[in-house]
């Protein structure tokens, strides 16, 4: 499974003219995933989403994490994390996981975000997306885990 996380004062995702999901401050998370993820991979995701220190406290130090500093997570579905482009000049989009492996798996990753006491939007799985955003820092990181 792989994340970008960007850091945000706020973000919204549309398709077609449609909202489909906004935040004002917090975390907007491009989420992808391939064939061998599993639920495990996707709780870790979460729990480590959940508990990173992005946010400055008093100090203006990173360490705050998300539900300290009251904000909010878009996670938008992203298969083309896993795009592959070391040969030619087209991706290749082999080691993305296909739908019926990568709903599940998504729709699990922001239920735990929510469990984890989260406000949660999203996206819409599978759909072309315009993802619009404001970058807070920036800050921006690259998770991954796998099975």
């Amino acid at each position: 499974m792989r994340v970008v996380l960007q850091r945000v004062t706020r973000a919204a995702v549309t398709s077609g003219g449609r909202p489909l999901g906004q935040i004002g401050p917090g975390l907007c998370l491009l989420a992808g995933f391939t064939h061998s993820d599993t639920p495990e991979v996707v709780d870790w995701m979460a729990d480590k989403v959940a508990g990173l220190r992005v946010f400055a406290d008093g100090e203006g130090k990173l360490n705050r994490a998300l539900g300290e500093a009251g904000g909010a997570v878009l996670v938008v579905s992203q298969f083309t994390l896993y795009g592959d482009v070391s040969k030619g000049r087209r991706p290749s989009f082999i080691a993305a996981a296909p739908p019926e492996v990568a709903i599940p798996l998504y729709e699990r990753f922001c239920a735990e975000l929510r469990a984890r006491g989260l406000a949660v939007a999203t996206g819409e799985f599978g759909a072309m997306m315009q993802v619009e955003l404001v970058n807070d820092g920036p800050v921006t990181l690259i998770l991954e885990r796998s099975a």
